[in-house]
């Protein structure tokens, strides 16, 4: 099987059937030596379009992880990210937000981590969070404080959808490119990877209950996630759903996306003129004298 981000892309506004989109796929290696090959491939040219894109400091990429607990967001940031220079990248974790977060509006915790040109920002989860699990648990909205929200609860999300849908499309206009990813994984294969959280004692820092009690909520998320996937994703910021039962094949897909999307930029190294040229033709003299 070829990878190709296309093959993974949705956008709205055509209604999104989580229940029919597979979480898992052919493996897209042949072995566990060649899914390693694979990787090391492609982070090598994602190191590469990294550089340019640090050097050229025209456009800012930002990667979205959103997902159901346990789908394998830490693992496929850390696998994929492994071999991109960290002065160009940063990483961003967002939970329960604190009471300055919350006496602000809802996108404003998150922008304040939005990253600079020339660089890649990594969101893990992100303010989709406020059209997820704030939409399941809605008895936070008290907690935010937000005055005059509609009565109709429908309108509280479609005016969230709306406000996330133009400030992405803000941010690609001044050079930043999103690139969001949704894990999929299955409720079974949460439940298995749960399960060797508990069971495996080098795994059991990742217990964390409330994942356990969320699990209760799984097909409100799903229906979150559906219309969310659906009013969010555009011509330039779509989503990708990335089937994550195998943790291999999940993490070699969205090597592929982020590095589609890089080759997919007009950047180069800086181009040097002539003054500039004859100052390091000087300097070079100086270093062989």
């Amino acid at each position: 099987m070829v990878v190709k981000a296309k093959n993974f892309q949705v956008r709205g506004p055509e209604p999104i059937d989580l229940k029919t989109m597979p979480t898992k796929v052919d493996p897209l290696y042949k072995s566990k030596k060649h899914y390693h090959q694979l990787l090391k491939d492609h982070i090598a040219r994602l190191n590469e379009r990294q550089q340019i894109l640090y050097a050229s400091n025209r456009y800012a990429v930002l990667l979205i992880f959103q997902a159901m607990d346990a789908a394998g967001k830490d693992g496929a940031i850390k696998h994929v990210m492994s071999g991109v220079n960290p002065q160009g990248c940063q990483v961003f974790s967002f939970k329960h937000p604190s009471a300055t977060e919350l006496a602000h509006d809802f996108l404003w915790r998150t922008t304040r981590d939005l990253p600079e040109q020339g660089r890649i920002g990594i969101f893990n989860r992100s303010y989709y969070e406020e059209v997820l699990i704030v939409r399941v648990h809605p008895k936070t909205f008290a907690a935010e404080g937000v005055p005059d929200l509609p009565k109709d609860e429908a309108a509280i999300w479609r005016d969230r959808y709306r406000s996330i849908r133009d400030m992405e499309a803000h941010l690609h206009r001044n050079g930043t490119r999103i690139v969001k990813i949704f894990l999929h994984v299955s409720k079974a294969e949460q439940r298995k990877r749960l399960l060797a959280r508990i069971d495996k004692p080098e795994k059991n820092w990742k217990v964390n209950p409330a994942d356990f009690g969320e699990r209760a909520f799984w097909d409100q998320y799903r229906q979150a996630y559906q219309d969310c996937l659906a009013a969010t994703g555009t011509k330039d910021a779509p989503w990708y759903v990335v089937p994550a039962d195998d943790k291999r094949n999940a993490r070699l897909i969205v090597s592929k996306i982020l590095l589609e999307t890089l080759e997919g930029l007009k950047m180069h190294y800086p181009q040097v003129d002539d003054a500039r040229l004859h100052e390091l033709k000087a300097l070079r003299d100086q270093l062989v004298d």
